[in-house]
């Protein structure tokens, strides 16, 4: 019985943490799974289009994670000014929000324009036909040149969804998220096959949705926040001015930056495997574009769970309830682990029937059917290192899960997945699988770091 009492809270303890973690789970389950109807349509087009827009997703994937990082900098300390009711502090988190991104997007922006063909070639490789490297990075091309005009709202919705999450308002997001995939899917439909009278564009038409939909998200979200600024007081004169108190400005960025860096080079990490992956043919940039759109559905359950840990934990550190965040996170880690190992045997048994719903050559299928059985087998794995990371995130220790997260992938799982190819010349069939094990290591050593209790502070007392 005390086993249970300390692993597994009572009804008000998940009745408090769904309140928090569902929403958010919606809003991703939705997204991903649209992303996954919108994988399937441009699927539907051939191999080429497929791997041509998966690269430049990529691509965009690194510019995401890079604005993730610095709202979720900045939203440390959003979280612990809310426990701490101090709206002033929250202001000063909107601001540094605000400016960090529009300089991402910036540089972002500069860096597609440029280096377009470079970028995009880094993921094209020998392949069966001597037409399918040219024929993918005029699709990826194409793709790329309309994705960035949503480039912009993508960050300043993502800055007013952040501060509302952080806030305990976690329902809005969600609806616009909702409303947002929906619309997406939709333009998908009509643009890409030339539906209700209008042209089919291809894979153009996937990306003139996808662009529509996040101004769409950024209406939503705009338009909520002045409907109801009466009850979230922090945005009034949030944008008045950009000053901040120097220390303020001090703490977040010596905090939150590892946090941008973190991100930025985890996501560059990531983007990095893939091109080890493209190494071994075109088949196997489709096949892994298919794995990676139906794990990132089958992994929402402890992302989203991990969002909750930084915003749950992060209220009662601010608050200086370290007893009960103490118990809070061991509870969230248990149930997120829990739930994980479920959905982890449930993909597993479906795992190889996903991809027979696309439109591509056998060997695709079977790569993605064969990445996505693995990638089941260790959800539990990615469960644990994503509480643990996000337990040590939410009190300020963003130095620590920096080291833990992107220095670790791109200094041991990088140089692991080129060295299987290049040295040991290992088939995918290999590679694959060993470089998923080698997250193993970071579990421990985040289940380590949480036991030592190295989080537990307050950021934001005086």
């Amino acid at each position: 019985m005390s086993f249970i009492k300390k692993f597994v809270g009572d009804k008000a303890f998940y009745k408090m943490t769904l309140t928090v973690a569902v929403p958010i789970m919606i809003q991703n389950f939705i997204t991903n799974f649209v992303s996954m109807l919108d994988n399937l349509m441009v699927g539907s087009l051939g191999t080429e289009q497929m791997s041509g827009v998966s690269i430049v997703n990529q691509l965009i994937f690194v510019f995401g994670l890079a604005v993730f990082g610095a709202l979720s900098g900045a939203g440390i300390f959003t979280a612990q000014f809310y426990g701490k009711n101090d709206n002033d502090g929250i202001r000063y988190t909107l601001r540094y929000k605000l400016i960090v991104s529009v300089l991402i997007f910036l540089v972002a922006l500069g860096v597609f324009l440029l280096f377009d063909d470079n970028l995009i070639s880094l993921y094209l490789h020998e392949s069966d036909s001597s037409d399918d490297i040219p024929l993918t990075l005029s699709y990826a091309k194409d793709y790329l040149k309309v994705i960035l005009w949503g480039l912009l709202p993508f960050c300043i919705a993502q800055i007013f969804s952040s501060t509302l999450r952080e806030t305990g308002e976690t329902v809005a997001p969600m609806v616009a998220g909702f409303i947002a995939v929906v619309s997406n899917c939709a333009f998908n439909w009509v643009l890409i096959f030339g539906k209700l009278g209008f042209p089919a564009l291809g894979v153009v038409g996937a990306a003139i949705a996808t662009v529509i939909s996040r101004y769409v998200e950024c209406g939503i979200i705009l338009f909520y926040v002045a409907k109801n600024k009466h009850r979230f007081t922090y945005f009034k004169g949030a944008f008045k001015s950009f000053s901040m108190p120097k220390k303020v400005f001090k703490d977040i960025t010596f905090k939150g930056m590892p946090l941008l860096f973190n991100e930025f080079f985890w996501s560059l990490g990531m983007s990095l495997l893939s091109m080890a992956y493209s190494l071994y043919g075109i088949s196997v940039v489709a096949g892994y574009s298919i794995s990676s759109t139906v794990m990132n559905l089958a992994n929402i359950a402890f992302i989203s769970l991990g969002s909750s840990i930084g915003i749950i934990v992060g209220k009662q550190l601010g608050a200086n309830k370290f007893k009960e965040a103490v118990d809070t996170d061991r509870k969230l880690i248990t149930f997120s682990a829990f739930l994980s190992a479920i959905i982890g045997i449930f993909v597993f048994l479906i795992g190889d029937k996903i991809p027979l719903l696309y439109n591509t050559t056998e060997e695709t299928k079977e790569l993605a059917g064969y990445f996505i059985k693995v990638c089941s087998l260790f959800i539990p794995v990615h469960s644990f290192a994503n509480a643990t990371y996000f337990t040590i995130r939410s009190g300020g220790k963003t130095l620590i899960t920096f080291l833990m997260d992107s220095v670790f992938i791109m200094c041991v799982s990088v140089p692991i997945a080129f060295s299987l190819y290049y040295v040991f010349h290992l088939p995918i069939w290999y590679t694959f699988p060993f470089v998923q094990c080698i997250d193993i290591i970071k579990v421990i050593i985040g289940i380590i770091l949480v036991k030592k209790k190295v989080w537990l502070n307050n950021i934001v007392s005086e």
